[in-house]
């Protein structure tokens, strides 16, 4: 946990004046739960409750998005040796957006899209499970269009450099610094949050990962699909709440080739997964 705040408070200086002089924010916490995770190599259904903070703004150049997942998993996704509870995990994901027309002075548009940016930020996980134990770290940049829609719709393009640090039963087969670095690989990333009606919405994100070359123990990984999209309705209004403070919804996730592993090296063993969920959160 301790690492996990030092990660949050640099995502926060990282964005910098940017925060702090924001032209809107929208900050939330949140619970979600499945009963059908899925992780490479492991052929069990694995439940998980997710506890999450948020954190997006926006202000004159650009735009800010924060996000630290807490993931506790049932025993069939055990915790390390030694432990009797299932895994825990922490993954923050950062991301900054700079607008080029506002940084230039004037708008670019070209037909449905509004705005052009570039995007840069980080990926950051830990966790303690029986096999793997991920020490994950992740830069990211490259070029955004952000789409005229009612509500919001970005797509980008993202160049992905990423090692790992595993402590579990697979050591990295060639190490600097005790870490293993994959190849630079490209991401395809789509994010929306769209109204429905007065106080239903569509959100989520869907990434398109290439291959990232050999795994730590030699394996070649494949293409990675992650489609996260949820349903989300305003129930706090029925109780006087401002809008959109307490919402509550649906959420389903659908996770190909997850990590990298594909079919071929797991035999077939949680290398999927299709996860329905309820989800709740709170906006302050």
């Amino acid at each position: 946990m301790k690492k996990t705040t030092l990660a949050a408070g640099a995502a926060f200086l990282l964005s910098g004046g940017a925060v702090q002089a924001a032209d809107w924010s929208d900050t939330a916490i949140s619970w979600r739960y499945g009963t059908r995770f899925a992780e490479p190599y492991n052929p069990e259904h694995i439940k998980k409750h997710i506890f999450a903070l948020t954190h997006a703004s926006g202000y004159t150049y650009g735009s800010n998005y924060f996000n630290v997942d807490l993931l506790q998993s049932d025993k069939t996704d055990p915790a390390s040796l030694g432990q009797s509870e299932g895994a825990q995990e922490a993954y923050v994901v950062y991301r900054h957006t700079l607008d080029i027309g506002a940084l230039r002075g004037s708008e670019l548009r070209y037909g449905p899209v509004k705005g052009v940016g570039v995007t840069f930020g980080f990926d950051w996980n830990t966790k303690n499970d029986v096999g793997y134990n991920s020490r994950k770290r992740m830069l990211v940049a490259g070029p955004t269009l952000m789409w005229d829609v009612p509500g919001f719709l970005t797509t980008s393009i993202l160049l992905l450099k990423e090692s790992n640090a595993p402590s579990g039963a697979f050591p990295p087969i060639s190490e600097v610094n005790g870490r293993y670095t994959y190849d630079t690989h490209a991401m395809l990333n789509a994010s929306w949050g769209i109204p429905v009606s007065e106080r239903l919405s569509f959100e989520g994100y869907l990434n398109f990962i290439a291959a990232k070359g050999r795994d730590e123990v030699g394996n070649g990984t494949g293409a990675e699909t992650n489609l996260d999209m949820t349903l989300m309705y305003d129930a706090g209004a029925h109780f006087g709440q401002p809008k959109n403070r307490f919402r509550v919804g649906l959420e389903y996730q659908f996770w190909n080739n997850k990590f990298g592993n594909t079919r071929q090296t797991t035999g077939g063993a949680g290398q999927r997964a299709s996860t329905p969920m309820v989800r709740a959160e709170y906006h302050f």
